[in-house]
């Protein structure tokens, strides 16, 4: 209960906020960025993976499986997991596309990348900067669209290739 309640006011921290704070102290840099935004980001996987697993504890199978006298790991890491993984693999997508957001807008505030690198946020910033040059802010737009569209088809197809449920 106590890591839940930690967990709980981790996630209510504004975390665009924490990185402009964070990036403003320190240099940033890819992987100082990547490291900040894996810091925050596993907290939105755990409220699913919590509620598989208090889903799953109930269904028949792990009921005939603690019948055969299986102990709980086994029942978790072989039963209950592949069937968790299949939301967990769900959410995924919108984890990523919600931190390639989150990146842009570090980028185009100018709390990301140095300036001079290639991010997505930057040329968000030259469409900005440049209006008589429709062309870079449309750009950017179509980059981002279709980006984060092809991420998420892509974890559907990676959902869809694990799904134990699903008969091939």
């Amino acid at each position: 209960m106590l890591f839940q309640r930690f967990i709980e006011i981790w996630s209510g921290l504004p975390v665009l906020f924490l990185l402009i704070i964070l990036a403003s102290l320190v240099e940033p840099n890819f992987w100082w960025l990547l490291g900040i935004m894996l810091l925050f980001s596993w907290m939105n996987l755990v409220d699913v993976v919590r509620a598989e697993f208090l889903r799953g504890r109930n269904l028949e199978y792990v009921r005939a499986a603690r019948a055969l006298g299986l102990n709980n790991s086994t029942i978790m890491f072989r039963h209950i997991l592949p069937n968790a993984m299949v939301a967990t693999l769900t959410f995924m997508p919108f984890i990523f596309n919600g931190s390639i957001v989150t990146l842009t807008a570090l980028d185009f505030l100018g709390f990301g990348l140095p300036p001079g690198s290639a991010s997505l946020g930057e040329l968000v910033a030259q469409g900005k900067n440049n209006l008589h040059a429709p062309w870079l802010g449309l750009s950017a737009f179509f980059s981002l669209a279709i980006m984060l569209t092809l991420l998420i088809f892509i974890g559907e197809a990676v959902r869809d290739a694990f799904d134990p449920r699903k008969i091939n």
